[in-house]
């Protein structure tokens, strides 16, 4: 039951982090990428400190933390982020789309080399089918690949980077409250991407007086919702399942970002962006391992019942 409560928790933030794709792309067309994006997740960072402070488990690091917590910041904010938003101002929809579909399998494979978690054949599939499920998608809307370019490097390497983050987390969380380390993380990492943006973008933060109070409104979903409690919620869900499993509901992000652009930006969903869907749902329910607790289940109660 514990499980299945995790696994509703990760899909309703996959969904918000779905729709969060519409509010960034928002907000890159008004301010500078770097600039908002370390604005967003300093946000979102002090947000995390706050529903810490009134849950009354804020506390500074030990010594041997901040090791991980550093670790922490730098793959999984620094360098996903910056590679992220730099690699796809440089590559196509499709060739991001699809590099990012690889990263629940990356994660899986460094979760069985280095964590040696378990990865059975039917999960081994579930990820095959949610990545041919991502696959599916993006080329049912965009139609083609592009050229490749050194933006698909900088994409893989905020997968990778992303991928090594969730690893740090599911360790250091043996000691700290992932929660907790989620705010640190966003915090220092939204300070080293700010010295980043003055350099790279002179005049970011000048230009963040001209937007509209309406487009705080989407600031406001991004940085307290999507990025403060969803990384919370999910950092946490790593502890409870695992990285791997947790990361195969990652596959979900590329359906719910469709549906997002097409309520929010008016860009057009096909019946061939459902297909994908059922494969990713095909997916998730092998790669996060409900189809065999929900067999192994069975096998109990039919033990149990001559």
């Amino acid at each position: 039951m514990k499980n299945k409560q995790v696994y509703v928790v990760l899909i309703g933030i996959m969904f918000m982090w779905g729709i969060n794709v519409s509010a960034i792309k928002v907000l890159v067309n008004q301010f500078d990428v770097i600039t908002i994006t370390a604005l967003r997740i300093f946000a979102a960072s002090l947000f995390v400190f706050f529903l810490l402070a009134c849950m009354k488990l804020v506390r500074l690091p030990r010594k041997e933390e901040w090791l991980l917590l550093l670790g922490g910041m730098l793959t999984n904010v620094v360098f996903h982020h910056y590679f992220l938003a730099d690699g796809l101002s440089k590559t196509s929809a499709a060739n991001g789309g699809l590099i990012l579909g690889l990263g629940p399998l990356l994660t899986a494979v460094l979760a069985v080399t280095i964590l040696k978690e378990q990865l059975t054949v039917l999960r081994l599939i579930g990820f095959l089918l949610g990545g041919a499920g991502v696959s599916f998608t993006v080329l049912a809307g965009s139609g083609k690949l592009g050229a490749a370019s050194i933006g698909d490097i900088e994409v893989f390497l905020s997968i990778l980077s992303q991928a090594l983050s969730f690893l740090i987390i599911k360790k250091a969380s043996q000691t700290m409250d992932a929660r907790l380390m989620t705010g640190y993380m966003l915090l220092m990492g939204s300070v080293v991407l700010m010295v980043v943006a003055v350099i790279k973008e002179p005049t970011g933060f000048q230009t963040l007086s001209e937007g509209p109070w309406s487009i705080w409104l989407v600031f406001a979903f991004s940085a307290l919702l999507a990025t403060a409690v969803g990384h919370m919620l999910y950092n946490s869900s790593i502890k409870k399942i695992g990285a791997a499993s947790a990361s195969i509901f990652l596959n979900f992000n590329t359906f719910f970002a469709l549906i997002g652009a097409g309520l929010f930006l008016g860009e057009k969903i096909l019946l061939a962006h459902f297909v994908g869907f059922v494969l990713i749902v095909m997916g998730v329910s092998l790669g996060s391992g409900a189809i065999e607790t929900y067999w192994r289940g069975r096998k109990v109660k039919q033990s149990g019942l001559r």
